[in-house]
C-alpha cells in the first residue's frame, strides 16, 4: 500500500511539474528546433573548420547563414555514452552509463529525459532515428512521439522538436574496399600519428566520400524544411555525435575523438537569441555536449530541471561560459580502459587510470578498417617510429597537450617545467569536478555493479551514498597510485589493508604501475590473490605475472575464469595484455560462461583468431 501511495504521489508531482512547465512556456510563436546529427566525424572532415580537402558545401553554407562554434567537444568519444548524456543532461559517469552498451538502470522516477519536458510544454517530439541511450529500465523510443519525419505533417504540429540522425558518416562507412574512391588519396590532410601509407591515404579518401554523401543529406533536409515554408520558424542545429573516424580518433580523448562541429542557424524573427550581431560569425565559446539538452529547453522557453549538469550557452537565458570541458572513457565494447580528461580552449590534460593498457589494443570492430590493419602491420614489421608507433605502446599516467600548437596531440608536455602550473591547475580542477559529479569510475565496472546489487540500488544511487561509495578515499588512493613513486610503497601497502575494496584496488593498481620497482614487496602482493574483490585478485595476479611469479598468477586467473567471475572480461583482457601463453589458458577460457553483453565471446575471438 505504501508503494502504491508513493507511485501515486510521484505521478501527481510529475503531472504538476509538466503543467507548470507548459504554463511557463506558453508564449506564442515559439521556435521549432531541427537537430541534424551526423555520426562519428570530427571537425577535420568539415570544410568550414579549415580542411581544404573536405567536401561539405551544404554544412559550410549553413555556417555562413548561422553561427559556427569553434570549441565544441563531446564528453564521451563514442556513441552510446555520448547519447546517454544528451538524453538526460547528466554525465554518464554520474549515472553509471559510461561503459559502452551496458544499459544499466537509472532512477527513472527522478531523472526524466529532455523530450519529456518539451512534450509537457506542448512540443511535438520526433526522432529519426538514433537513440542508443545506453540506459536500462525504459525503452529508448518511449520519450518520442514519432520515429519518422513527414515535413507536411510537421507543419501542422508546430512547435516541433525534430531530430534527424545521419548515419552515412558512421565508422562502418569507412570499412570495406578503399579502391576507386571519388576523393583523391592525394588530397588528404594526414594526421601526424599515421604513417604515410597508400592504404591509409585511400581510407581517408574513402571516408571523405562518406562525409560528402552525409553533407548531401544535410542539404536534402534543409531543402525540405524550406519547401514546406518552415525555415523562418525553425532553429537548425548541426553537429556530430562525437569525433572520429580513422584509427586513434573515435573512442579516444584526444582532439580527434572529441572536437566536433557545431553550427546553429537562427531565423531573423528570433534575433534576440543570436550569440552575436551578425550571422556567419565564428563563436569562440567553450561548449560541452552536456550543455545541449539544457540549452534546447531554454530556447523553447522551458526551465531545465535541477539535476541537469550543463550550462545554457545560447539565447536569453545564457549562463556564464564554462572554464573547462570534461571528457571520459571506460570500457569500449570488449576492451577495458579508464581515462578522464579536462581541457580549456588551449590545453588538454588526460589522466590514465589504466596506464599499463596500450592505447591501440585490438578491438574487433575497429580492426575491420583497412587503415587500422595496415597501420598495425607496419608497426609489427618494425617500420613505425617514435611518433607513428606510440599508439601501440603503454600509456603514461598523465598527458598534457598544447592543442593550438599541437592539434594532433602527439607531444606530451606533462614533464615540461614550463607547463607545470597548467598541469597542476588542470589536475586540481579535474579532482574537484569528479567529487562534484560523484564520478563512478573510481571502482572497476564489475565491482561497482556487484556493490550496487548488494545494496539494492542503481549505480547513480550508489554513487550518491558516501558510505557505500567512498569517492574521496578512492580519488586520494588513485592519485597516489598514478604517481608510480617507489617512495609511496608503504602507503600503497597500507591501502591493501583497508576495509574498502575500492581502496585496496588502488593499492594493487599502484604496484602494477610500479612494475619492477614493486619486486621487493611481491610477497605482500601475493596476499591480495585471496582478496574478496575479484578485481583486486585479478590485478594482483597480473602484477605478479609481470614480476615473474607466473605460476601463482596463472592459478588465480584460471580460477576466476572457471568460477565465472563477474570480473571475467577483465581477466580475458589481462591475458591479452600479457601477450604470451594464451594457449595455456585455452581450456579455462572455453570453460568461462559468464555473460557480459556478449563481450566475453568477442574477447575469445580476439585471443584465438
Amino acid at each position: 500500500m505504501i508503494g502504491l501511495m508513493r507511485l501515486f504521489l510521484l505521478a501527481l508531482i510529475w503531472g504538476v511539474v509538466l503543467l507548470r512547465t507548459h504554463a511557463d512556456s506558453s508564449a506564442p510563436d515559439r521556435p521549432n528546433i531541427l537537430w541534424l546529427t551526423s555520426e562519428d566525424n570530427n571537425v577535420n572532415w568539415v570544410g568550414c573548420y579549415g580542411n581544404p580537402h573536405a567536401q561539405t558545401p551544404h554544412i559550410d553554407k549553413l555556417a555562413s547563414e548561422g553561427f559556427q562554434y569553434l570549441n565544441c567537444f563531446a564528453n564521451a568519444p563514442v556513441c552510446a555514452p555520448s547519447r546517454s548524456g544528451w538524453i538526460t543532461g547528466m554525465h554518464p559517469v554520474s549515472l553509471g552509463t559510461i561503459p559502452m552498451r551496458s544499459r544499466y538502470n537509472i532512477p527513472h522516477d527522478l531523472i526524466k529525459y529532455y523530450p519529456d519536458y518539451l512534450r509537457g510544454a506542448g512540443y511535438f517530439c520526433s526522432n529519426v532515428r538514433k537513440t542508443d541511450y545506453n540506459i536500462g529500465g525504459r525503452a529508448d523510443d518511449d520519450c518520442w512521439q514519432s520515429l519518422k519525419v513527414n515535413w507536411r505533417e510537421l507543419g501542422k504540429k508546430q512547435p516541433f522538436f525534430q531530430v534527424i540522425n545521419l548515419a552515412t558518416s558512421h565508422e562502418s562507412r569507412a570499412f570495406g574496399s578503399v579502391e576507386n574512391t571519388k576523393h583523391s588519396p592525394n588530397d588528404i590532410r594526414l594526421a601526424k600519428y599515421h604513417p604515410d601509407l597508400l592504404t591509409i591515404r585511400k581510407n581517408y579518401a574513402h571516408y571523405h566520400d562518406a562525409v560528402a554523401r552525409m553533407d548531401g543529406q544535410v542539404g536534402d533536409q534543409l531543402r525540405a524544411l524550406e519547401k514546406q515554408g518552415l525555415s523562418e520558424n525553425t532553429i537548425v542545429v548541426y553537429n556530430s555525435d562525437h569525433g572520429g573516424v580513422l584509427p586513434r580518433s573515435k573512442r579516444f580523448l584526444f582532439n580527434s575523438g572529441t572536437h566536433c562541429p557545431l553550427i546553429i542557424r537562427i531565423p531573423k524573427k528570433y534575433r534576440s537569441m543570436w550569440p552575436t550581431k551578425s550571422t556567419g560569425s565564428k563563436i569562440d565559446r567553450l561548449v560541452s555536449f552536456i550543455d545541449m539538452p539544457k540549452t534546447w529547453l531554454s530556447l523553447a522557453g522551458i526551465k531545465a530541471p535541477e539535476f541537469m549538469q550543463g550550462r545554457v550557452f545560447l539565447g536569453a537565458s545564457t549562463e556564464p561560459e564554462r572554464t573547462y570541458h570534461i571528457s571520459y572513457r571506460e570500457r569500449m565494447d570488449e576492451r577495458m580502459d579508464n581515462q578522464r580528461a579536462i581541457r580549456n580552449k588551449r590545453f588538454l590534460y588526460i589522466r590514465n587510470y589504466m596506464a599499463y593498457v596500450p592505447w591501440g589494443q585490438r578491438l574487433n570492430y575497429l580492426w575491420k578498417m583497412e587503415a587500422t590493419r595496415a597501420w598495425e602491420n607496419w608497426h609489427k614489421a618494425g617500420k613505425t617510429d617514435d611518433l607513428t608507433g606510440r599508439w601501440f605502446g603503454e600509456k603514461p599516467s598523465e598527458e598534457l597537450y598544447d592543442t593550438l600548437e599541437d592539434p594532433d596531440n602527439v607531444t606530451n608536455l606533462i614533464n615540461d617545467p614550463k607547463h607545470s602550473n597548467m598541469a597542476n591547475e588542470l589536475r586540481k580542477a579535474l579532482d574537484q569536478w569528479q567529487l562534484k559529479v560523484r564520478d563512478l569510475g573510481l571502482l572497476p565496472e564489475s565491482e561497482r555493479v556487484k556493490r550496487a546489487e548488494e545494496f539494492g540500488v542503481t549505480l547513480h544511487e550508489l554513487a550518491n551514498n558516501p558510505q557505500a561509495y567512498q569517492l574521496e578515499s578512492y580519488l586520494h588512493a588513485s592519485n597516489i597510485a598514478l604517481q608510480r613513486d617507489p617512495k609511496k610503497i608503504q602507503q600503497l601497502l597500507g591501502f591493501l589493508q583497508d576495509g574498502d575494496s575500492g581502496v585496496r584496488y588502488w593499492g594493487i593498481a599502484g604496484f602494477c604501475l610500479l612494475g619492477k620497482k614493486a619486486a621487493s614487496v611481491s610477497n605482500e602482493i601475493e596476499h591480495a590473490l585471496r582478496d574478496d574483490s575479484h578485481a583486486v585478485r585479478a590485478t594482483a595476479a597480473f602484477t605478479l605475472y609481470r614480476l615473474g611469479k607466473k605460476e601463482k598468477a596463472r592459478e588465480t586467473l584460471r580460477a576466476l575464469l572457471r568460477q565465472d567471475s563477474h570480473s571475467s572480461l577483465l581477466v580475458l583482457n589481462m591475458i591479452d595484455w600479457l601477450g604470451v601463453e594464451k594457449e595455456v589458458f585455452r581450456k579455462d577460457i572455453e570453460a568461462c560462461k559468464f555473460s557480459d553483453q556478449g563481450y566475453i565471446e568477442r574477447m575469445k575471438v580476439t585471443l584465438f583468431q
